[in-house]
């Protein structure tokens, strides 16, 4: 090649055309170092005759300056990040960002030095020297890391250095990972586990795409399942992709991993290092990490030899991303399994609507587990009306619910709460002159969490200090909290229960990984007996001795004109319900409601999620809503909000009139100022026939705005705020 089309990361450009100088080779998907101007940009080789790009003489073209020592992505890799971007009418440089996420990992072989101790006791032996040789014993590595294993200075490693004591060792950053041994600890399956198993193992070892929806109600054994896949792969050479929708559930995935493969998975996620994102990038570029686990920006990494794709959890929402390239990793990873051409299993206790569709139609294949493993019996549901039970004054736990985790303690059984709101209190008034305390840069109320004494954003991360006197009236100590969150209800169980060992799991107790294991290993201890949670609780966790599940407020998730706000409901309820009675004694869980008769609520409590499903599709069906019809969301943002509004008039003044397409607004979005930003929508609702981004791009081509105007389009929104 003497000339090569070039994608740059830089979401402005469009394909730039550049001379390949004499004795460098680069091939479509080489990874190369551009000049632009007086900087230089890393970009991608691509296939002229797809990109069409300004002509240009070869006496105007600048010359490339590197071809980076990393593999070239595949020819299925660049057409599943064409396809992400045409869909989600994205730019190409966007998307293709994802795949090269760690500008570290680009470069050659790298070494460090680590250091370890030698043996040698030197002469001078303080006793933080003592402390530091004991508690480093056969450990190795940085000065840093070897500081805090012996809680110790940096400068008591580095006088131990030049004592003898700890000599320095040249490692290699990119020393392989271990490799899972498919016969290391095979399970013991039963009839249905087997029959499912054999199917997917049949269809990684015959190769081509294939989907699959995993039905399997919790406690099943979904994960044992799609375990057998996972070790049919690594039988014949080849990497698998798991995704998981929480990086706070990967802890407890790599111990299960590691009981039945002899060693843990490669993780890819946002809690990494720098150097650990590298290791991880290279070893998956090179073929030589087998298996990874990771969320949903792992969809995008460049693996060598893709066998297996699973999305487990496949209903969660957080598999939607809703900034950047608003793409759903779950129907990203089966176009991924249609471009690799490798079987993609959505393994779920509640699958999407739409996964529900695709299967009806034919295009998934299901596979149902009904019974629990083992022969443990799903809980029974039971609803408590809160306008017949309800709670004393100030206390949100029914006497129903309060009796039943007083029997439980007393038997020596686990308990969980279950509330999907953080912190103390959605809201902080004033009881003097009303006034209610609400973020400065969006339309959104401040969070009180007491734990920390803040005052909290949960859309910016805007913070404060509560303040003693009411800044409207300056009245002192006016302030009070109104409505629950967990930690509410965390105070109101010590209350009750003083001697109980509680805990509260949210996203902000339980941030890493690292605490997430923490979290498991004291539920298997036996050393909480009441955890109060959100969502974060509701999957992926097996605590054998949990027996009571509490849902505090069944309503909540019920409240605005969400078009999926039922089918969430039922979703997170139904999940958390299938924490309890997973071990040999049997579980039970009390939903609390004001409203006993409502669909989602009687068919949790009969246990008729098919007639629900049934009710929502027919819904949606009649209505022309996804996944029968389509729907994209425009977003018109501005500092000045006149601004915003003249150009969301103007788009909607230019919307094209298309047979079965209709466009909506545009309005004041619910959220209608964001981080500063007045916000604006336009609901644009098709047909499903309709090709409703051509419509799209070619109506917001015609356009200009102003530059400090952002325009967004969400292809297939999940949140209508």
């Amino acid at each position: 090649m003497s000339r090569a089309r070039i994608i740059l990361l830089n979401a402005a450009l469009g394909p730039l055309d550049y001379r390949v100088p004499h004795g460098m080779a680069v091939a479509p998907g080489s990874i190369v170092l551009a000049p632009l101007g007086p900087r230089q940009l890393t970009g991608v080789v691509w296939e002229p005759e797809r990109l069409p790009a300004e002509e240009v003489g070869d006496n105007r073209l600048r010359p490339l300056l590197q071809v980076h020592d990393a593999p070239p992505l595949g020819a299925a890799l660049r057409r599943l990040i064409e396809w992400t971007a045409d869909y989600y009418l994205a730019p190409l440089a966007s998307v293709l960002r994802m795949a090269l996420p760690s500008s570290s990992a680009l470069d050659g072989a790298r070494t460090v030095t680590e250091y370890r101790a030698t043996g040698l006791v030197p002469d001078r032996l303080t006793p933080q020297r003592a402390q530091a040789l004991e508690r480093i014993g056969e450990r190795q590595g940085l000065v840093r890391e070897l500081a805090l294993a012996a809680d110790v200075s940096d400068g008591v490693i580095r006088g131990l250095v030049k004592a003898g004591a700890i000599e320095a060792v040249e490692v290699s950053v990119d020393d392989p990972f271990p490799a899972p041994d498919p016969e290391h600890d095979p399970p013991a399956l039963e009839p249905a586990q087997a029959g499912a198993a054999e199917l997917f193992v049949g269809a990684v070892r015959g190769g081509g795409f294939a989907p699959f929806l995993l039905d399997g109600v919790t406690g099943s054994g979904k994960t044992e399942v799609y375990f057998e896949a996972i070790a049919e792969a690594l039988r014949q050479g080849r990497q698998t992709l798991v995704l998981l929708p929480e990086i706070a559930l990967t802890e407890p995935f790599l111990k299960r991993f590691a009981a039945r493969f002899g060693c843990e998975p490669v993780a890819w996620h946002s809690g990494l290092r720098q150097s650990q994102r590298r290791r991880a990038w290279r070893a998956i570029a090179s073929g030589d990490a087998r298996v990874v686990v990771g969320a949903r920006s792992a969809l995008f990494l460049p693996y060598r030899a893709l066998g297996l794709i699973v999305v487990d959890e496949a209903h969660e929402v957080s598999f939607k991303q809703e900034d950047g390239v608003q793409y759903h990793a779950r129907d990203v990873a089966v176009m991924r399994g249609k471009f690799e051409a490798v079987p993609v299993i959505l393994a779920s206790a509640t699958p999407a609507i739409e996964s529900r569709q695709m299967a009806e139609i034919g295009v998934y294949r299901e596979v149902k587990l009904p019974d629990r493993f083992g022969g443990a019996r799903l809980p029974d549901i039971a609803a408590i009306d809160l306008l017949q039970d309800p709670p004393p004054r100030g206390r949100w736990l029914a006497p129903t619910l309060v009796k039943e985790l007083e029997d439980n303690l007393a038997r020596g059984e686990q308990s969980l709460l279950f509330l999907n709101r953080r912190g103390y209190a959605p809201l902080t008034l004033c009881r003097h002159c009303g006034h209610r305390f609400q973020c400065p840069n969006c339309t959104a109320w401040m969070v009180e969490h007491r734990l920390v004494h803040r005052l909290a954003c949960h859309h910016c991360g805007h913070v404060m200090p509560p303040p003693r006197a009411c800044p409207e009236c300056g009245e002192e100590d006016s302030l009070v909290p109104c409505g629950p969150g967990v930690e509410r209800i965390a105070d109101e169980v010590r209350a009750l229960f003083p001697e109980a060992r509680t805990a509260i799991v949210t996203s902000d107790t339980i941030w890493s990984p690292a605490k997430a294991a923490e979290f498991v290993g004291r539920m298997e201890a036996g050393e909480i007996d009441i955890v109060i949670g959100t969502q974060l609780v509701t999957k992926g966790y097996h605590f054998p001795h949990l027996t009571l599940v509490g849902v505090v407020d069944a309503d909540l998730g019920l409240s605005g004109g969400d078009l999926r706000a039922a089918e969430r409901s039922f979703q997170q309820i139904s999940q958390v319900s299938g924490r309890a009675g997973r071990g040999g004694k049997p579980g039970r869980v009390l939903v609390q409601t004001h409203d006993p008769s409502a669909r989602v609520i009687a068919a949790l409590v009969s246990g008729d999620a098919e007639g629900f499903y049934e009710a929502e599709t027919d819904a949606r069906r009649e209505a022309a809503m996804p996944p029968f019809g389509r729907l994209a969301a425009i977003i018109v943002s501005s500092e000045d909000l006149e601004e915003a509004t003249a150009a969301a008039r103007a788009i909607g003044r230019a919307a094209p009139e298309v047979e079965n397409m209709a466009v909506f607004g545009p309005a004041p979005a619910p959220l209608a100022m964001l981080r500063g930003r007045h916000r604006l929508r336009l609901l644009v609702h098709a047909a499903r026939s309709l090709d409703v981004q051509d419509v799209i791009r070619d109506w917001l081509g015609t356009l200009e705005w102003p530059r400090s105007v952002r325009v967004a389009v969400d292809v297939d929104p999940y949140s209508f705020l």
